[in-house]
């Protein structure tokens, strides 16, 4: 897992102790930990989630291999029309509150959110002319296979957030809690049904569509999400 070697706070989910962002979640709800993973983890068959965890290896291991032509191609576009670095990593929340990296094409502009975290919109000048049509076909998602592999995330799962908008997001919906006891992916039933967020509202809008996903955790759900998504990149009809 990548590890910011800055002096910025540790971002996590472990209580009220000074120094850190927000405080536990499940706190902050009065939830119980163990009682909210227990009941999730209950109706998810051990043999369910040893048959995704091995189908999020398979399928990004073949993801990234197929379209090793797709990533240099990419490669090289993003670099040649932007000044910057090709890849942006961007601090998440995954699993049980744990933090973590997300991979992806650079977008926007070098400092896009040098004023504080921000939701894109709709004409968004932050996002370049590349960048736009990236976001549009989903390609500049394609690095998170590789945050798969590493274990951060799984291919279908509710969407990984930002600490920033976690706090508020809960104080609206306390029910986000039960999402951090699975991986986050990189497309969700949320993400094809709702889309991209613009406001925090959406965004718990968003939250109870991924909230189906606790009771229909399977391969055939995963698949039928994965298809869903693909034609949305066909369609270009990501932000």
């Amino acid at each position: 897992m990548i590890r910011n070697q800055s002096n910025q706070q540790e971002i996590v989910f472990k209580g009220y102790q000074s120094g850190r962002i927000i405080p536990d979640l499940f706190a902050l709800t009065n939830i119980s930990r163990n009682s909210v993973s227990q009941t999730v983890n209950e109706g998810i068959e051990l043999t369910t989630r040893f048959v995704k965890r091995s189908f999020d290896i398979l399928f990004s291991t073949i993801a990234i291999l197929a379209g090793l032509p797709v990533f240099i191609a990419l490669t090289f576009i993003t670099k040649l029309t932007s000044k910057g670095p090709v890849f942006y990593k961007q601090e998440r929340i995954g699993r049980n509150g744990e933090p973590f990296y997300i991979l992806k094409y650079r977008s926007m502009i070098v400092d896009s959110e040098v004023n504080g975290p921000q939701l894109t919109t709709d004409n968004d000048p932050r996002i370049t002319k590349w960048g736009n049509f990236m976001r549009k076909t989903h390609l500049d998602e394609l690095p998170q296979f590789f945050n798969v592999l590493m274990g951060d995330m799984s291919v279908v799962g509710p969407r990984p957030e930002r600490a920033h908008f976690i706090k508020q997001i809960v104080a609206r919906q306390p029910q986000y809690a039960q999402l951090l006891t699975l991986r986050p992916g990189i497309t969700s039933i949320g993400q094809v049904d709702f889309g991209y967020a613009e406001t925090v509202e959406e965004m718990c809008q968003r939250v109870i569509l991924d909230l189906k996903y606790l009771s229909q955790v399977n391969l055939l759900t995963d698949l039928k999400v994965i298809g869903q998504t693909v034609m949305t990149m066909i369609n270009k009809k990501g932000k």
